[in-house]
């Protein structure tokens, strides 16, 4: 035949094209097109010639008789060759001839390519040499049915496995379980697309130690022929397992700036910290701190105190169970890597733990939680020079002991926590002592008097930025009269509770000069601008930069008029619950907030009836951020719709309707159920403006005391009444009234239009008076003068036998004992 059989154009499968066949002495039995497209000759002219007459010139024959003798000698010869070209012109071809042994004799079949082909084949021969050779790239070879045809020494080295072990096995074999199922899908999915893919993190078994694993980035792509035919799929394969571990710790530690220190609570961070060691780093952990830096008392430099372990977790199953030891103490032996480390202060690595650890008693709590563990950590919690705990880190699970990399991470976690420690140790600190700065001025009881039943209720801050500024009283006022008062400063901590103290005492001053609502609050607005000017000067900045400001409500309450009037400062409204259960909000002008300065305030006055609930509270009762304001207050008027009830269990009630189990701000509440007192116990008479006004005031005053079964004070209380007349008969004008008030005290009160007033002073030996009212100050338990828009009042008030009495006070203010 003429022309190669397109089965014959690559007989052995050879890289370069099918030229010619032989025989064996070098005369053309076949030509090729190829042939035909590189020299010129088309098969006719060609077939039955010598290859060596017809396209060897004379000077190259010596190769080419060279190359036909080792044909003969090894049966295959390759290299380049010129050959004439029909045109005249040699063309320089890349030859391989190979023995081919048919039914007919030896042949000789001749393949080739221009040189240039040639040696671009040739070099990408030595590139995959290369990649087999010398390259640290990992090179896998797959055949169609899923098997490994080749790797190169790389995969020897990343693997442990000869590479002739490795011949044969199915794809995936060298690959954990899970691993190796997606990646025998990836070679099916190349073969049959044809496409490329790239993927990473695929886990490989290592042959010394099948349990431990590498980590490879994977390139695929398919192996084909000219006609496109998939002959395999290649695989170039990269360890990028250091890689992958610092992504790994960089990761913890992006996760761990994110997580660790979001709160000031020492057992909350140390939990935090637990919860990012494991499992990302350890297979078990706990975090022990000292005693002191929980209760966030001032730390020494020098270790002393208990240790208690406040955070413990371990993952089991993969699942991580984080467990609250609250605060259960641990005992660490001398010799323990843990009191090594709280004694010296450097960090301990054990990367494999001698059997006989475990067994030792004195190893309290240095114990592992699982005997199964094999390697450990301990890093102190250092910070600001200050050594305030330990994490112990154990792995049990994980095969792979802990490695330098390992405590460098696990320095650095602990480095942060530690100081996010301190700082809630210094938080809990500076709370613990705003909360005993705010508990010493609040009231510690409230007093006894007639108006009101009264349940007051204090709730510190549990969670947030700290201790509010709220407070309440309940003071008890002349004429039988109580004043109750919320309060909320601006800010928290101690600053807060010290202005709140200051505000609380100035109310205390103001409601002993039984002002009205609206002029206290006016003073104390007052007192606010200038504590605020006084830190102004005292850190000269100006005042914009300072939030001094707070909101007030204050009521006062007559039981005998059953009148109340109120007035507040940019505070909540009290809530009204009258008798038969009907509870709303009181429609209050809110009134400016203390501090502002320059705007007035408005009184409320209304009537209510006995048995009527005032309540009372600041914003943190309805400014939870999980309760809407509106929302609030419904629910507290839901909650204060049975009157008769306890008023420590209407309190209990309010508190279980609004606030969480930690409010993040504090809460003062005071609840107060009214009184009547019984017109039977109040008299009052006119008296007219003269000298026998006095005589007429004690016989008033003896029957009616006769009446009330107060004989016993029928002689202080003429003395009384006849002194406080006659002061008004000498220096007063227009009409005066005597009354008598039987409550808890006895009240005798004299009222005229003056407003005069008296001024108790020490008269000398010479003089013929002055020393009325220095009698009456020494009779009675307390006494005072109150203002009105028609005069003045001079009260006294004495002591009932077998009654609780509040302390003497003078006209400049009370004297509470506790």
């Amino acid at each position: 035949m003429s022309e190669l059989s397109r089965s014959e154009e690559d007989p052995l499968g050879l890289h370069l094209a099918a030229l010619a066949v032989l025989d064996d002495e070098g005369t053309v039995v076949g030509w090729s097109r190829k042939a035909q497209e590189l020299i010129g000759y088309p098969g006719r002219a060609m077939t039955g010639r010598s290859v060596f007459e017809a396209l060897i010139d004379p000077a190259d024959l010596p190769v080419a008789r060279e190359a036909a003798s080792r044909c003969r000698s090894v049966g295959f010869w390759f290299g380049v060759l010129p050959v004439r070209h029909k045109n005249g012109h040699q063309v320089d071809l890349g030859l391989k001839i190979t023995a081919l042994t048919r039914d007919r004799g030896r042949e000789w079949v001749l393949a080739g390519a221009l040189a240039e082909d040639v040696l671009e084949w040739q070099r990408d021969r030595a590139v995959l040499e290369g990649l087999y050779r010398r390259c640290p790239i990992g090179l896998v070879v797959h055949s169609p049915d899923m098997r490994i045809l080749r790797v190169n020494r790389a995969i020897e080295r990343f693997t442990g496995v000869p590479a002739a072990d490795l011949l044969g096995l199915p794809s995936g074999a060298l690959l954990v379980a899970e691993d190796a199922r997606k990646a025998v899908d990836r070679v099916r999915q190349v073969i049959s697309t044809g496409r490329a893919l790239v993927y990473s993190e695929q886990y490989v078994r290592l042959e010394e130690d099948p349990a431990r694993v590498r980590v490879a980035l994977v390139s695929s792509f398919p192996m084909a022929d000219s006609a496109g035919r998939i002959l395999g799929v290649a695989e170039m394969i990269e360890d990028i397992t250091e890689r992958h571990r610092a992504q790994q710790r960089l990761a913890v530690l992006a996760e761990a700036s994110t997580h660790i220190g979001t709160t000031l609570d020492v057992g909350q961070t140390a939990r935090q910290l637990a919860e990012v060691v494991v499992p990302h780093l350890a297979d078990h952990a706990s975090v022990d701190v000292l005693q002191s830096a929980v209760r966030g008392e001032e730390m020494a430099h020098a270790l002393a105190g208990p240790v208690v372990r406040v955070a413990d977790s371990s993952d089991g199953d993969g699942q991580p169970a984080l467990r609250d030891p609250k605060g259960e103490p641990v005992e660490f032996a001398p010799d323990t890597p843990q009191a090594r480390c709280l004694a010296e202060g450097r960090p301990m690595l054990e990367p494999v733990l001698p059997p006989a650890w475990f067994s030792t008693e004195p190893f309290r709590g240095a114990r592992a939680p699982d005997p199964g563990a094999h390697s450990l950590i301990v890093v102190p919690l250092a910070a600001r020079g200050l050594v305030l705990g330990v994490m112990s880190l154990w792995r049990s699970r994980r095969p792979d002991p802990f490695a330098a990399d390992d405590l460098t991470l696990a320095q650095e976690l602990a480095s942060r926590a530690a100081l996010a420690i301190d700082n809630a140790r210094r938080f809990t600190q500076q709370q613990q002592t705003a909360y005993t700065l705010q508990s010493s001025l609040l009231p510690t009881a409230v007093p006894q008097q007639s108006a009101v039943e009264v349940a007051p209720r204090y709730l510190p801050a549990g969670a947030g930025p700290g201790l509010g500024g709220d407070w309440f009283d309940v003071i008890a006022l002349s004429g039988a009269r109580v004043a109750l008062v919320v309060g909320d400063v601006v800010g928290r901590g101690v600053h807060a509770a010290a202005t709140m103290g200051r505000l609380r005492t100035a109310v205390h001053t103001l409601a002993n000069l039984d002002l009205e609502p609206d002029e206290v609050l006016s003073r104390l607005d007052d007192l606010v601008n200038l504590l605020a000017a006084e830190q102004e000067a005292a850190e000269q900045r100006p005042v914009a930069e300072h939030i001094l400001s707070a909101t007030c409500l204050y009521a006062v309450y007559d039981p005998i008029s059953r009148r109340c009037s109120v007035a507040r400062a940019g505070h909540p409204p009290p809530v009204v619950t009258d008798p038969d259960g009907r509870a709303s909000v009181l429609d209050l002008p809110a009134g400016p907030p203390l501090g502002l300065g320059g705007l007035p305030f408005e009184a409320r006055e209304l009537e209510l009836a006995e048995g009527s609930l005032l309540t009372l509270y600041t914003n943190g009762l309805i400014g939870e951020r999980s309760i809407d304001p509106d929302d609030g207050l419904a629910r507290l008027c839901a909650a204060l719709t049975r009157p008769a009830d306890p008023l420590q269990q209407i309190c209990q009630a309010v508190v279980d309707a609004l606030v969480p189990a930690r409010p993040a701000d504090d809460i003062a509440l005071v609840v107060a159920r009214t009184r009547v007192l019984p017109a039977q116990n109040v008299a009052s008479w006119e008296l007219p403006l003269e000298a026998a006004a006095a005589a007429r005031a004690r016989t008033l005053v003896t029957d009616k005391l006769t009446e009330w079964g107060l004989e016993d004070l029928a002689f202080t209380t003429e003395l009384i009444a006849s002194e406080l007349v006659t002061n008004a008969f000498r220096y007063a004008r227009g009409p005066m009234t005597l009354r008598l008030l039987h409550a808890r005290s006895l009240v005798c009160e004299v009222s005229d239009a003056s407003h005069t007033s008296p001024h108790l002073r020490r008269a000398r030996t010479t003089d013929e008076g002055g020393r009325g009212l220095f009698l009456v100050a020494q009779l009675a338990e307390r006494w005072g003068t109150r203002y009105s828009r028609e005069g003045k009042t001079v009260w006294t008030e004495q002591g009932l036998a077998g009654a609780p009495q509040s302390a003497p006070r003078g006209p400049g203010g009370p004297f509470r004992h506790r």
